[in-house]
């Protein structure tokens, strides 16, 4: 690379979390390819280095800048989110600008921000004369939500009890349709990581104001009015580039479990995957295990945690066995596959982008964060899901689903391509309609345009 000639650089830094790096790297990787004359320095901490540096997926012209991991190994791994919030916040600004220091010509021309940096660095372009983008990875909704946290305070709607207010309307947020209290992030209700992290949090959203640019990654068709309304608030260039999902990547290999998927009918399959990070209870995930068997549908199951117990389950159960279980898979090429009929997703946003990319329906089992808004918009606001209903929302848990329940509406969800099921019918046309959109924005309309403006106004090639 050091002899290659770059006409530009932009700087990329992610929040060091796999839902964030990845958006974040899929758009690098876009530009990468449509501008090779672009240098793309991407930003990571040791530990993410080493899980991304054999990437072969990588263009010539990305390359990793690394600074310390922002807490050991031993403690990010201890799950303590308050106190990696909090490391992130005030820990990584001295290494990046320490790397920004050293890095090679050309200058850079922007540095793509995640949100949750953007206190300290827009401080680090403003000290330098660099532009700042904001990168937004979850949904436009989420961003108003939390954008517009005082209008809920105002309300009595922030910090609320759910056992008092969870049922009761929020229908004042601008561009965002109504729900309600109880389908707001837990996060809005006072629970973990506390006020002082939460307070961090909220500040980040006040300081994308101060951006030069906003990137959403998201379907401008799906969000319009949310985009809309932000748009004089927030008096910055806003650009909806699209859902940022690995859409570009045609990997040359064939893996076994695309063999097993191509040997089951169309549209029989339920894909199962519950996230990376968040975790359900021992007793809810048995109860899931359980009901999905029981159910007697076809399933490909991506389990990080407990794979082995998984399998012994499924083994163990009697009968034909109906499964695939796996600790990972390219998620987009499986959900694209013709087998594949429904998602059972745990609601985060990326995995929602590309299931929608796919068309496929959702069944919707939200764990925490933001997953109860997305989960809201997947069932109420698209009409492309269902939901796992849960018995008691009032806590961390939500109350267990039992086995006998999950049986009963996988089996039903599964019955999509059935002619005598109206209600499925509608739900996969809803699907194929929603996957048809985002794959025509991303191809050749808005999501396309606003990602090529953007390019164009931050290497100044515009008209």
């Amino acid at each position: 690379m050091a002899d290659q000639k770059f006409s530009h650089q932009i700087v990329a830094i992610p929040f060091p979390g796999r839902g964030h790096i990845n958006p974040l790297m899929n758009l690098c990787k876009i530009i990468a390819m449509a501008k090779p004359q672009v240098l793309i320095t991407f930003v990571v901490t040791e530990e993410w280095h080493g899980l991304l540096s054999s990437d072969a997926a990588m263009p010539v012209n990305v390359r990793f800048g690394c600074i310390p991991d922002v807490l050991p190994s031993e403690l990010i791994r201890s799950k303590d989110y308050p106190c990696f919030i909090r490391a992130v916040f005030t820990d990584m600004e001295a290494p990046v600008d320490r790397l920004l220091d050293a890095v090679e010509a050309p200058a850079a021309s922007v540095i793509i921000s995640d949100v949750f940096l953007l206190t300290w660095v827009l401080g680090v372009g403003n000290r330098r004369n660099i532009p700042v983008a904001c990168f937004w990875c979850g949904s436009v909704t989420m961003f108003s939500l939390w954008f517009h946290h005082r209008l809920l305070l105002v309300n009595g709607h922030f910090d609320a009890n759910l056992s008092e207010k969870g049922d009761e309307v929020v229908d004042y947020i601008p561009g965002v349709s109504s729900m309600l209290v109880k389908d707001l992030p837990p996060l809005f209700h006072g629970k973990p990581p506390g006020p002082a992290v939460r307070s961090l949090l909220l500040g980040s959203f006040s300081a994308a104001q101060r951006a030069q640019y906003l990137l959403f990654t998201s379907i401008a068709e799906l969000e319009t009015a949310a985009i809309e309304a932000l748009r004089p608030k927030l008096q910055t260039s806003i650009y909806s580039i699209g859902s940022a999902i690995p859409y570009f990547y045609t990997d040359q290999t064939y893996p076994d479990y695309l063999t097993w998927l191509d040997a089951q009918p169309a549209r029989s399959v339920l894909y199962i995957s519950q996230g990376s990070f968040l975790s359900l209870s021992a007793e809810q995930m048995e109860e899931i295990v359980a009901g999905v068997h029981d159910s007697g549908v076809r399933f490909f199951w991506v389990a990080r945690e407990n794979t082995q117990r998984l399998r012994e389950r499924e083994r163990g159960g009697g009968g034909k066995q109906l499964g695939l279980i796996v600790a990972w898979c390219d998620q987009l090429r499986v959900l694209r596959h013709r087998s594949v009929g429904g998602f059972w997703t745990h609601c985060g946003w990326n995995s929602i982008k590309e299931g929608a990319f796919a068309g496929v329906p959702f069944l919707a089992f939200p764990i925490a964060l933001d997953q109860l808004t997305n989960s809201k918009q997947i069932v109420e606001d698209w009409k492309i899901g269902w939901s796992v209903v849960r018995k008691n929302n009032d806590d961390d848990d939500g109350g267990i689903v039992k086995r006998g329940e999950i049986a009963q509406l996988v089996r039903r969800f599964m019955e999509c391509g059935c002619d005598n099921n109206n209600e499925s019918k509608e739900l996969r046309r809803r699907a194929n309609q929603i996957g048809e959109m985002c794959r025509e924005s991303t191809e050749g309309g808005l999501a396309k345009h606003d990602l090529q403006t953007f390019i164009e106004d931050v290497l100044g090639t515009g008209k």
